[in-house]
């Protein structure tokens, strides 16, 4: 089956090289992390509290040859171990499920199905998605990554390594709240210039989340 980009933009949101002065240009507020060792320790201990995640969400598209942003709103879940579930509301129905290896794709009334392990990208990217959530993201070899500070967030920049990566993204920039390590922001940067935001809010830690959203 023909990978869909938007679903691969979606599957890493959980799911994200410069010289000195233009990397402060680029993140202003942001310093280096001093401690990398010591952040990939909390990083993993904190992710490893989460059993659950219930978030809204809002995401941008910037596309380099139109003037206007595309804006959608949704819903997103999280259950340990290995199960996500996007639901875009506005301004048309979407909605992404994985669970395990299985992944589902609704769009339109229209409902795919596949196996992401048949798929190397799906594979790759499903990888990645948990390597997110769970802290372990310093030590892939997919992505050379960055760490950054404000006093509320730390940033990860995540520069793609292997060639299918860079076939999708620039780069990833990760925010991640530094009171609980769950993502603020992911932003999406493609190598033509186009750029998709995706924001989180009004997130819910460890709640009852029912199985059944999952299904596939």
């Amino acid at each position: 089956m023909k990978i869909n980009r938007f679903a691969l933009f979606s599957m890493l949101t959980l799911a994200l090289s410069c010289c000195f002065s233009t990397l402060f240009a680029q993140y202003p507020g942001y310093k280096d992390v001093a401690d990398i060792a010591a952040f990939k320790t909390k990083y993993m201990s904190e992710s490893a509290k989460i059993q659950s995640i219930t978030s809204n969400f809002t995401q941008e598209k910037t596309m380099s040859a139109v003037a206007n942003k595309v804006s959608s709103d949704g819903k997103f879940w999280f259950k340990r171990s290995n199960k996500l579930r996007m639901e875009y509301v506005k301004p048309q129905p979407y909605t992404l499920v994985m669970s395990a290896d299985k992944v589902s794709i609704n769009e339109n009334g229209k409902e795919k199905k596949m196996n992401a392990a048949s798929s190397k990208v799906f594979k790759e990217i499903n990888r990645v998605v948990m390597d997110c959530i769970q802290g372990s993201i310093l030590d892939s070899k997919d992505f050379s990554t960055r760490v950054f500070e404000n006093d509320k967030t730390y940033l990860l920049e995540m520069t793609p390594n292997s060639k299918a990566f860079r076939e999708f993204f620039k780069d990833i920039v990760l925010v991640i709240e530094k009171t609980d390590f769950t993502a603020r922001s992911i932003a999406m940067n493609e190598p033509a210039g186009d750029k998709t935001v995706i924001t989180f809010t009004g997130k819910k830690l460890n709640q009852q989340v029912a199985d059944s959203l999952f299904n596939i």
